[in-house]
């Protein structure tokens, strides 16, 4: 199978689009005047293309008992419970790991502090198998800040707070990714990185059959190249879905299993990450610290973490905005970058060196936007359904839970059925019966508290009194305001926001922050930052909220630029897709709904214990 799906990295996404995506198509068709900018099949179909009428579709196929889409936290915990339970009754069972990232832990960017809960469920002996986690917190701060102070917030002496970090692990995530795959490999899981799904198969009754791998080979204009090969099926009797917040595949199956129906819509977050090398003078092992405040105002959620770890003066540092919020002109990454400069922190790094960055869009729903997790022939686990705990800023032992609920619900119905497809009608009243839906339920309301007049006030009052006092017992749940993408007010209702120039020692550029991320596409292949329709950014988004997707992405991928033989003022969208760190962000906060994110044909970036 290895040597099959050797020379494979990206997939196309299935082609179920809605209503709106058809009307966005139809009318692009009879007003466009902006340049053709995609060219992705999934938009523009090979159907009808002369150029594809002689290429050979045909696919190569290999059957397994579970497929599994992510080789993240949630995947490879899946993996590795499904291999643990086979060995306990002499069970054998072919399970298969596909991931996007050339290596597992390429694309996993997280904070990250680490709850040991989940860990220490599915290896009990992990300290003496080595897990990389090197730093036990020590010391939790938490403040305020003005645009001049800070106002220290006591969580040590209240155990049991959210945002307590007692007998949790400071943890570079990638790394203990890249653990968890070679635990996973030992046991018998065949993980194939650098080969993304992007197509999910169907059987005739509508069920999950499987995946498709990315086709390789094919140009910038959407013809094949000469070595184009076709992707591969991977059948399955289940495929679990572990791909991450706003995972590609997974929003084709909201769709055609309506898996969104009963709940809320998913509202999100975006951090942005550094890792720093600091003074050893001010480098304190196990210092975790997190605030709130500027230089976000009192109604945009938002925070910083700064996190000390044992592994030479490093530190990691970072910053999330809700993405919920309105202002158009608001722009991350430069609120990011303006925090650094805050008197509270600007001394660490002064003095510091730093040496990565990326970024990464985050579930911030929690249980009001849970959707159906299972469906005929598959499930979702993980953050790609939205495990997160917001107020503690974690979601990996989440995510691992939710794996190893699935893998036993999944192990259960090979046992007594050896025929799939299956559905996991067992897993969500495992996940009911679990801590996770206990946690997730306490704080539940947390996050919805933000959105009042009183904005973080409320939100942090809310927290003290209900999720810690009465331990989320309230009987009542409040919604989310809505649709992240429903939220910016138009641009002429707005004030454009001033960012100090980046002084090239403690704040930097964008595009030298990018360079980075190691990020790396093949320039001559379809844009994966697809659009429905290509006049859209030009006649909605700069003329009604004046382009703010050249200010949410945190990596520089959208820019207006002027129109070549246009009149004077006119402009056009340019894609740099080679850019694009598969954050997910646009996908999310494009107020038109008009981009949608599909895997590359391999590369993206290739962090390094991020």
């Amino acid at each position: 199978v290895y040597k099959k799906m050797a020379g494979f990295r990206p997939l196309i996404q299935v082609r179920n689009i809605g209503l709106r995506e058809v009307c966005l198509r139809a009318f692009s068709a009879a007003v466009s005047h902006q340049p053709k900018i995609t060219t992705h099949c999934t938009v523009v179909p090979r159907e009808s293309d002369p150029r594809w009428a002689e290429v050979d579709m045909t696919r190569e196929k290999d059957e397994f008992d579970v497929v599994i889409v992510g080789g993240g936290p949630s995947g490879l915990a899946a993996s590795i419970r499904l291999k643990q339970l086979a060995k306990e009754c002499n069970h054998d069972i072919r399970v298969c790991v596909v991931e996007k990232a050339p290596e597992l832990g390429a694309h996993t960017l997280s904070g990250a502090v680490l709850e040991p809960r989940a860990l220490m469920e599915l290896f009990p002996d992990w300290k003496e198998k080595g897990a990389p986690l090197h730093t036990p917190v020590v010391e939790d701060k938490f403040g305020l800040l003005t645009e001049n102070y800070r106002i220290p917030i006591p969580v040590s002496i209240l155990p049991g707070f959210p945002m307590t970090n007692h007998g949790n692990y400071v943890v570079r995530l990638g790394n203990l990714v890249r653990w968890l795959g070679e635990q996973a490999e030992a046991m018998g899981v065949e993980i194939y990185p650098g080969i993304p799904a992007g197509e999910v198969l169907y059987h005739e009754d509508g069920s999950v059959k499987g995946v498709a791998t990315v086709d390789q080979g094919i140009a910038k204009d959407g013809s094949p190249k000469e070595g184009f090969v076709r992707g591969m099926e991977l059948h399955a009797k289940l495929t679990l879905f572990g791909e991450g917040c706003h995972g590609s595949l997974t929003k084709s199956l909201f769709r055609k299993f309506n898996l969104r129906k009963n709940c809320l819509p998913q509202t999100y977050g975006i951090g942005l990450k550094e890792l720093w090398e600091v003074d050893p003078s001010k480098h304190h092992p196990g210092q975790v610290e997190h605030t709130i405040g500027w230089p976000l105002d009192h109604t945009t959620y938002g925070g910083s973490f700064l996190y000390h770890l044992n592994e030479g003066p490093l530190v990691a540092c970072g910053f999330v905005v809700g993405l919920d919020y309105t202002n158009p002109y608001l722009n991350p990454y430069k609120e990011f970058q303006r925090w650094k400069h805050h008197p509270s922190v600007k001394h660490l790094f002064e003095s510091g060196k730093r040496i990565g960055y990326g970024a990464r869009a985050l579930n911030e729903g929690g249980i009001q936007s849970l959707p159906t997790l299972a469906f005929p022939g598959g499930a979702l686990i993980g953050c790609t359904a939205g495990f997160m705990n917001v107020p503690k800023v974690k979601g990996t032992h989440t995510a691992m839970k939710t794996g190893m609920l699935a893998a036993e619900s999944a192990f259960e119905k090979l046992c007594n059925s050896p025929k799939g497809p299956f559905l996991l009608d067992n897993y969500e009243a495992r996940l009911k019966s679990s801590w996770v839906w206990h946690e997730l339920m306490q704080i539940r309301n947390v996050r919805p508290s933000f959105h009042t007049p009183l904005g973080y006030w409320g939100g942090m009052a809310y927290t003290g009194i209900f999720a810690y006092l009465l331990q989320g017992k309230e009987p009542w749940t409040l919604n989310h305001v809505g649709p992240d993408n429903a939220q910016l007010k138009l641009a002429k209702d707005c004030k454009p926001i001033e960012y100090p120039k980046p002084d090239g020692k403690v704040s930097f550029d964008l595009l030298t922050s990018v360079a980075l991320t190691n990020t790396n596409h093949e320039y001559d292949q379809p844009p994966h930052l697809t659009l429905y329709n290509d006049d859209v950014p030009v006649e909605k988004n700069l003329k009604v909220y004046d382009g703010p997707e050249q200010r949410f992405c945190p990596a520089g991928v959208y820019e207006y630029v002027p129109l070549e033989g246009g009149s004077e003022g006119e402009m056009r969208l340019q894609i740099n897709a080679q850019n694009c760190i598969h954050c997910k962000t646009c996908d999310i906060k494009d107020p038109s709904q008009n981009i949608n994110w599909v895997p590359p044909e391999g590369g993206g970036p290739a962090y390094t214990g991020m």
